[in-house]
């Protein structure tokens, strides 16, 4: 059982584990400098415990997305439960995995000029080939991944890491201003964009199936699902350290405009010519454990929307859909996801948090809602934002909000929302504060 446990929770890690977490910690890491750890702090709050609270939440619920957000509403729960699998899957985060895998495992060794668009479509022709085969039999994903990929992939960084304490690429350098200022609430934004909270739910319940055995009891896959949980979060934090180390010694190799290209610097500083393609290989396999992981959650997820569509099918769509969208480009990629991120992000947090408490408030829908309503009236405001919209008088009545100026204006009024929907379900006597 324990073997068991530790193959899920390395199989866990390497879900969560993908493009965006390879090429943000560095780039974070370099504009942080002298503040790197202080911004590490807010970066694993959402970067590593909401996506381990976010798993540990459907194991309690005991299903998938929807269980969890059919708490509020069950239009709301699938209208946000397909935005969010579109949103992590072939829209951004699927094409994403492999669009990074090409510019980082396959791009630095092409012949210059080669970089012409042929050869990201043949990259991404056989990297989603590869998912494909392997997001055939979701049975055997922990088999695949948990005992072979990720101990390689975990192996590599670990050498890069050794590597790099024997030899340092340089110091600490100076933070840039929004760093010095405000560090951790800097920190816990960037880990908005590793995606790896919304992908907690929607290949949680792989995980969840991973585990579960014939009548085993809930709470058992629940403990297991924790342990699992922590074993893939103590991963992520010390990855997530390496990289962020290796970004803040970095400075001295020269600013650069992703955190591809420094983890390819200072590997390059490194190892040479050999050091890139260690990187590359590391990069592939990260991205593939990912794309794999997405798939199979958004395939699941299909299928159980829409019974007759065949499993095989529809992860076949999604796989060769997915490789057209990667041909836009990452920076592409990045530039439109940003904007649904900062929407959605949110009112996914406060749906994880909100199930810790469900006992608390007897489940009630009115305290979902209330929460829900008020988080989705800031963080969509910010997505629009983010998206380059001016939104004039509601941006000066928004300033006013605590903490809005950092990004998570919303934290308040989700609380005061949840209040006024507790209070609601009180009047309507649905919650009994006293029994006698």
């Amino acid at each position: 059982m324990e073997k068991r446990t530790l193959s899920v929770g390395l199989m866990l890690f390497a879900l969560f584990f993908g493009a965006g977490n390879l090429i943000f910690p560095p780039a974070l890491g370099q504009a942080a400098g002298d503040m790197v750890w202080k911004s590490m702090v807010g970066f694993f709050i959402t970067g590593v415990g909401l996506p381990l609270l976010g798993v540990i939440a459907l194991a309690r619920v005991g299903g998938g997305l929807q269980t969890l957000t059919e708490r509020v509403n069950p239009l709301f729960g699938l209208v946000f439960a397909f935005v969010l699998y579109l949103a992590i899957g072939p829209f951004f985060g699927i094409p994403r995995t492999g669009t990074v895998a090409f510019e980082m495992a396959a791009l630095p060794f092409l012949p210059e000029g080669w970089n012409n668009g042929v050869p990201l479509f043949l990259f991404t022709v056989v990297f989603f080939a590869l998912t494909y085969w392997l997001a055939l039999n979701p049975s055997k994903l922990v088999d695949r991944i948990g005992n072979i990929l990720t101990p390689l992939l975990l192996l590599i960084i670990g050498s890069v890491l050794v590597k790099a304490i024997i030899s340092p690429v340089g110091t600490l350098g100076k933070a840039t201003p929004e760093y010095q200022n405000s560090p951790l609430v800097k920190g816990f934004m960037d880990g908005y964009l590793t995606m790896d909270t919304l992908g907690a739910l929607a290949f949680g319940i792989v995980v969840i199936s991973a585990v579960k055995k014939p009548g085993m009891k809930k709470e058992t896959v629940t403990k297991m699902v924790i342990k699992a949980g922590i074993i893939a979060a103590i991963c992520l934090a010390a990855v997530y350290s390496i990289l962020a180390y290796l970004g803040a010694t970095s400075q001295g190799l020269g600013t650069t405009e992703n955190g591809g290209q420094i983890l390819t610097n200072v590997v390059s500083q490194l190892f040479g010519q050999p050091g890139n393609l260690l990187l590359g290989l590391a990069v592939a396999l990260a991205c593939l454990t990912t794309s794999v992981g997405l798939v199979t959650a958004c395939g699941e997820f299909a299928v159980k929307m829409f019974p007759k569509l065949p499993y095989k099918h529809v992860i076949l769509a999604l796989s060769i859909f997915s490789a057209g969208v990667a041909n836009l480009g990452l920076s592409q990629l990045i530039k439109v996801s940003v904007p649904v991120l900062v929407a959605i992000y949110p009112i996914a947090i406060v749906l994880i948090l909100l199930s810790f408490f469900h006992e608390a408030f007897s489940g009630r829908s009115e305290v979902y809602i209330g929460s829900i309503i008020a988080t989705a009236f800031i963080s969509v405001a910010d997505g629009l934002k983010a998206f380059g919209l001016k939104l004039g008088p509601i941006e000066e009545i928004y300033s006013v909000i605590p903490l809005y100026a950092e990004g998570i204006g919303w934290l308040v009024p989700a609380l005061i929302g949840a209040i006024v929907g507790f209070i609601i379900a009180l009047i309507r006597g649905r919650i009994i504060l006293f029994s006698t």
